[in-house]
């Protein structure tokens, strides 16, 4: 079904189980009710606001808070807040505040924008997680900062925003044995990576020879759990990016350098 931008009530785009689209001055966006309820301001945005960057978004969310965004680089890197406010940006994928009060953004066109929060300390996270970003480890990565500053791993909450469904997303053996990498380095005493994602549903066949599709966010899952943290901590967002042009930018789709943004804000206090 195609989604209704306008989210009108007798739309069935209003049924994704576990997220809400949000109206504001200047349209809508999507929220996971996971991190609302446990009170982070954060959003997923759409196409529909191509033009405007975290500095003009960041007021849809909240009010007052500091804009830090990465100049992506498709790498497993993830600095803290502070060092990435204003230009020029530094290279990274991943931020993770290190004082309230803190709007953390990444971006996207088809990757898994991932927003990750912890209720104990209020400090939050924000990733950009392709394949190149889940094979190296970015969310393990981010946790760990995260624990670093007084997270305790099962209390984190976790969203993963639209990105490619396994479906629309054919890859070469190449990136299936990088992501393998990094998985099995989670698990020696669990079965084989490949098969993990293939009993997942993240690695599934493809009529091309030497060819697989993934679902790059089922594969971060998979990565999440293998680091101690549970399916009821991560809320997964079923909207694919490549099928849903009205609303989404595509790499994939389009070919074009265009990208939608994803934040969120910080609560801690120090």
């Amino acid at each position: 079904m195609t989604a209704d931008p306008f989210n009108r009530p007798d739309s069935g785009f209003n049924s994704l189980p576990g997220w809400t689209w949000i109206g504001c001055y200047g349209g809508y966006y999507l929220q996971s009710d996971l991190l609302f309820a446990q009170g982070f301001e954060h959003g997923f945005f759409t196409r529909l606001w191509h033009g405007r960057g975290p500095d003009q978004l960041v007021g849809s969310i909240s009010a007052g808070a500091t804009v830090h965004r990465p100049q992506q680089i498709h790498s497993g890197i993830v600095l803290e807040a502070s060092t990435a406010q204003g230009e020029p940006w530094p290279e990274a994928d991943g931020l993770v505040s290190d004082q309230g009060g803190q709007s953390l953004w990444v971006c996207g066109a088809d990757c898994t924008p991932v927003l990750i929060a912890d209720p104990g300390t209020g400090h939050a996270a924000a990733c950009h997680a392709g394949w190149r970003g889940v094979a190296a480890g970015i969310l393990p990565t981010a946790i760990d900062r995260l624990i670093e500053r007084g997270a305790q791993r099962s209390e984190l909450i976790i969203a993963l925003g639209p990105a490619v469904s396994g479906a629309r997303y054919q890859v070469g053996e190449d990136v299936v044995s990088a992501i393998c990498s990094n998985l099995d380095a989670h698990q020696s005493d669990s079965p084989p990576s490949r098969q993990s994602l293939e009993r997942t549903g993240a690695l599934l066949p493809d009529p091309e020879a030497d060819r697989y599709r993934i679902d790059i966010r089922a594969a971060a899952t998979l990565q999440l759990k293998l680091v101690g943290v549970s399916a009821e901590q991560i809320a997964h967002c079923p909207l694919c990016t490549v099928s849903e042009p009205t609303l989404f930018h595509s790499w994939r789709r389009d070919q074009v350098k265009a990208v939608q943004w994803s934040g969120i804000v910080a609560q801690a206090s120090s």
